[in-house]
C-alpha cells in the first residue's frame, strides 16, 4: 500500500495525478493536482489493544548530599489511539525526596529521515497536561488523567525514506535535578477502536475455536449422563412430571424398537429452552433427547 502523505521538517511525502495532452502540432500541454494518500491503521488490531506500563525511580541528590528517592510508574490502557480521542492516564507518584516536584505528561512526535545513509531525526511535542505539586514525603495518583491527542499524521512506520512515530511521556520536573521520564510507545491511527463487543466476539470465536479442538480429544466412549432420579429433586418431580401413562401391551412393543421403551425411565428431561410446550406427552419424542444426551 501506499504511505500516508506527509509534510515534516526535513522532509515530505506528495502524491500528484497528472493528465497530459499530446498535440502533434503544438507542444504538450500538461496539468496536474496534488492528492491525499492515508494509508490505514486500524487501532482494534491486538497488537495495539494491549496495555503499556512502565515504572522507575530516581535518587535525588549526589555522593552524601541525596535526599531522597522519587518513584514513578504510569500505565496506558492500550498502545494504539486515533486523533481526537483522550488517552486515560494511571500513574503513581512517590516523592521521598526534600524538594517540591511536579508531575507532567506529554505526547512526543518524533520525525526520522534516511536518504543516501544518513539519518536525521526531528522531535516535538504535540500535546501535554500537568498534576499538582507534591510535596516532601507525600504521594500523588493519576486516576485516568486524559490528554487529548490533537489532529497530527497518522503514525508511518513502514517507510523506508520517513518514519513518523509518537510516544506519551510520563515525567516528573525535580528542581536542582534531571527529571525522572517514563517513556511509552504509542501509535496514532485512522480506523478508531470499536469497543468491547468486537473484543467479545473474538474471545467468542476462539472459544469456539477451543471448543472444537477439544471435541477432537473426547473419549471414543464417553460415560453415560447420570440418572434424572439423582439430579431432580422431588420438588421438581411433583411439579413437572405428569401421571404414568397406562401400560402398552407386549405385542405393540414387538412392534416398534426396543429401545423407545425403557421401563426405569421415571422423569421426563429437561425442555428445550426453544419449546413451548414444556410436558411432552409422546414417548417418541422422548426417546430421541435422551438418547442424544
Amino acid at each position: 500500500p501506499l504511505v500516508t502523505s506527509f509534510t515534516g521538517k526535513y522532509g515530505s511525502i506528495q502524491y500528484y495525478v497528472k493528465a497530459i495532452l499530446e498535440r502533434p502540432a503544438a507542444p504538450d500541454q500538461s496539468v496536474q493536482t496534488e492528492l491525499q494518500v492515508i494509508s490505514h491503521i486500524d487501532v482494534s488490531s491486538p497488537a495495539l489493544l494491549t496495555p503499556v506500563l512502565r515504572s522507575q525511580e530516581k535518587m535525588v541528590g549526589c555522593w552524601f548530599f541525596t535526599s531522597g528517592p522519587v518513584s514513578l510508574s504510569a500505565k496506558i490502557e492500550r498502545k494504539g489511539y486515533c486523533n481526537g480521542e483522550a488517552i486515560p492516564i494511571y500513574a503513581e507518584i512517590e516523592n521521598c525526596s526534600s524538594r517540591l516536584i511536579v508531575p507532567k505528561a506529554a505526547i512526543f512526535q518524533t520525525q526520522t529521515y534516511l536518504a543516501s545513509g544518513k539519518t536525521k531525526t526531528f522531535r516535538q511535542m504535540v500535546a501535554n497536561v500537568r498534576g499538582n505539586h507534591i510535596a516532601s514525603g507525600s504521594t500523588d495518583t493519576w486516576n485516568g488523567k486524559t490528554l487529548k491527542i490533537p489532529p497530527v499524521s497518522p503514525s508511518i512506520l513502514d517507510c523506508c525514506i520517513i518514519r513518523v512515530e509518537y510516544s506519551l511521556a510520563v515525567y516528573i520536573h525535580i528542581p536542582g535535578a534531571k527529571k525522572l521520564m517514563i517513556e511509552m510507545p504509542l501509535v496514532i491511527g485512522t480506523i478508531p477502536c470499536i469497543g468491547f463487543s468486537s473484543r467479545n466476539s473474538s474471545i467468542t470465536s476462539q472459544f469456539s475455536m477451543d471448543m472444537s479442538w477439544l471435541a477432537l480429544t473426547m473419549p471414543e466412549h464417553p460415560e453415560a449422563p447420570p440418572n434424572y432420579a439423582d439430579v431432580v429433586s422431588e420438588e421438581e418431580f411433583s411439579r413437572h412430571v405428569p401421571a404414568y401413562p397406562p401400560p402398552v401391551d407386549c405385542e405393540e412393543q414387538l412392534c416398534c424398537p426396543v429401545f423407545a421403551y425403557i421401563q426405569e425411565f421415571r422423569f421426563q428431561p429437561p425442555p428445550l429452552y426453544s419449546e413451548i410446550d414444556p410436558h411432552p406427552t409422546d414417548v417418541e419424542e422422548i426417546q430421541p433427547v435422551s438418547f442424544m444426551l
